[in-house]
């Protein structure tokens, strides 16, 4: 009987001449259509960051609010095209910051109005240990930043449109989330021509509740106010917990059909607050969000 001797085989090469076989053929295009295709990917992906339009603006504002808060202004009076694109309450825009590792996504605080009348952006940003938001917080009046286009379709008031049908609107918002809702309570939504309109704001304390200063005019808007702490002191005597917890002890709701609800804020609150309103049998189309 013969031995046949085994050795570790060779590494594979390819001689210029030697003719593939189908299948390796075949797993040769495969890796080169791979390949292809995470270039294109990779090429596609950088012109459509390169397609973003920064403009250039000074801060006119910046302080502080409430604590990791702060309030900021930004002038866009020498830039008409872009107060026009903020056209609706809920819109958001990306703001880039010199150094800062990435843009940062920011909602638009103040009502188109103020945009079309002053040229300017105001922004409720929470200050973040290591992110844009912390680089932006800590510049000072007239410097410069740049400013993408306002984008999002905002929220679509329509949607809960005429206040006769729709007399009951809930709102939520949590934390930063106050910041377009701050813009759609100052835009107006007929808010005054409606039976019932609560706003349930929730934060930790009331150190880090902002827009307190502006509480006593939303209400003479039509907009009750319920403030939510979830950590508050001795001397709190409001409601506290958390926002879907205040909402479902409060709630009566009668008749859903004349029901709209606008909600901003921590994920949890919003998809909590969703599954409730949509269980007491409020349409999914009245629960206006910003994305």
């Amino acid at each position: 009987m013969s031995s046949i001797l085994f050795s570790p085989p060779a590494p594979f090469s390819l001689h210029p001449h030697a003719h593939l076989s189908p299948s390796m053929s075949i797993l040769r295009r495969l890796h080169l259509n791979l390949r292809t295709r995470r270039r294109i990917a990779t090429v596609s992906a950088a012109v459509r960051q390169d397609t973003t339009f920064w403009t250039p603006a000074p801060l006119s504002e910046v302080e502080p609010v409430a604590e990791s808060l702060f309030h900021i202004a930004i002038d866009v009076s020498d830039a008409p095209d872009l107060a026009a694109s903020h056209s609706l309450a809920g819109q958001y825009l990306q703001v880039r910051v010199a150094d800062a590792p990435k843009p940062s996504f920011l909602a638009i605080a103040s009502p188109p109005k103020l945009a079309a009348v002053r040229g300017v952006f105001e922004f409720l940003v929470k200050s973040v240990a290591g992110s844009t938001a912390e680089a932006l917080c800590a510049l000072k009046r007239g410097d410069v930043v740049e400013l993408s286009q306002a984008m999002g379709s905002g929220f679509n008031i329509d949607r809960i449109e005429p206040p006769e049908k729709f007399g009951t609107v809930f709102i939520f918002a949590t934390g930063s989330g106050i910041s377009p809702i701050r813009s759609l309570i100052e835009s107006g939504f007929d808010a005054e021509k409606r039976s019932d309109v609560r706003l349930y704001y929730g934060a930790r304390n009331l150190k880090r509740m902002a827009y307190q200063d502006r509480f006593k005019d939303w209400e003479s808007s039509g907009v009750k106010i319920v403030p939510v702490l979830s950590q508050p002191d001795e001397s709190w005597t409001g409601e506290s917990g958390y926002v879907q917890a205040a909402f479902s002890r409060a709630k009566q709701i009668s008749n859903p059909l004349a029901i709209g609800a606008v909600l901003c804020g921590q994920k949890q609150m919003t998809e909590e607050v969703t599954s409730i309103l949509v269980a007491d049998g409020v349409s999914a189309d009245k629960i206006l969000k910003n994305f």
